[in-house]
């Protein structure tokens, strides 16, 4: 998973700095664009109220039992997608406001690999939008104002560390699953992602969850925080997507976020009923969407390791957090002269 011959631009003691840094300097970045005010959120949350993000829908999450609740079981959020629309509505916060987070999850039936890792750090973000918002030029305005967001931390830091050099197009380009399909017939989402990345540097992703003209999904969505079904402005379905950039450390793409307009009532029948998961409407959480108790918003997470590790230039996420990795990975790491915390 390590290429021969890669040598950190930081040593370890640097390293630790920059990622202070880059985190600083992001969260500011971020709010200041977006318009997000930091709050604090939850590390679990009740078992069976619909509440945690299952992400693709299969995934398992890690639960335990309160004793001082009688013996209550909850559970360790693996994402706030649904957390922090019910926490606008709750703190009554206005149409163009939102709210971010320093999220902590742990996702155990992760692979985990050099981008992957059982424990996941994020800034989870939301904001309210009006519902004429729910088009997709709002979110191209969005996606933007993140890549914005992440070009200026990357200049800063070159400042600060003159060995980083910012390898980033000065613009994002945006492309449909459905238009990458044709684009590169015959690969795999996966292989399509990395020719697209490698092509133009940056690219968002539109329509991840809803099936393509071939009948396969380019990647797997929950039915129940975005909106991969909705018709959008340029033919296709889908107000979501992913923010992918090329790594040139890895020579390979790299998912950086994944956001999206959410569901609102319509979307969220019609994706559970196309999920087969109609039962989720007598959850709590999506009783209160279907009450009309939520407004319409737009949220995403952003990698906070992954985007360390992109922009200090790092072959493995290891190097920029703590986590567990396999023997055979510390042992080839070792060979390599790669630190993994």
């Amino acid at each position: 998973m390590i290429k021969d011959g890669y040598k950190s631009v930081l040593n370890i003691h640097d390293t630790e700095k920059a990622i202070k840094a880059a985190k600083d300097i992001f969260e500011k970045e971020l709010s200041g664009e977006l318009r997000l005010s930091r709050i604090t959120s939850p590390l679990f949350v009740p078992s069976g109220s619909g509440i945690n993000d299952d992400l693709n829908g299969v995934e398992k999450p890690v639960s335990f039992h309160v004793l001082a609740l009688g013996g209550k079981e909850m559970e360790i959020v693996q994402s706030l997608a649904k957390w922090k629309r019910m926490a606008l509505a709750d703190y009554h916060y206005p149409a163009g406001r939102g709210i971010y987070t320093d999220m902590n999850a742990l996702r155990p039936d992760d692979k985990v690999d050099e981008i992957h890792s059982v424990y996941v750090d994020q800034w989870d973000w939301e904001k309210v939008i009006g519902k004429e918002d729910r088009n997709l030029g709002y979110l191209k305005k969005a996606v933007r104002g993140i890549y914005g967001a992440i070009k200026r931390t990357a200049f800063l830091l070159e400042e600060m560390y003159p060995a980083i050099h910012d390898t980033l197009p000065e613009e994002i380009t945006f492309v449909h699953s459905e238009e990458l399909l044709k684009m590169y017939p015959g690969l795999s989402s996966e292989e399509r992602e990395k020719r697209a990345a490698k092509e133009f540097g940056a690219v968002f992703i539109i329509g991840i969850g809803g099936k393509l003209s071939n009948g396969e999904v380019h990647s797997l969505r929950a039915p129940d925080y975005d909106d991969w079904s909705s018709e959008n402005d340029d033919g296709y379905k889908g107000l979501n997507g992913d923010i992918i950039v090329w790594d040139d450390v890895r020579q390979d793409s790299l998912e950086l976020s994944s956001m999206g307009i959410r569901v609102d009532r319509d979307a969220l029948i019609r994706q559970l009923e196309e999920k087969r998961m109609d039962e989720r409407k007598n959850l709590y959480w999506h009783k209160r969407l279907l009450d009309g108790e939520f407004p319409n918003t737009i949220g995403g997470g952003i990698g906070q390791s992954r985007l360390c590790m992109f922009l200090l230039k790092k072959c493995h996420i290891g190097e920029v957090q703590a986590s567990v990795w396999s023997q055979e990975e510390r042992t080839e790491a070792e060979k390599k002269g790669v630190f993994l915390f």
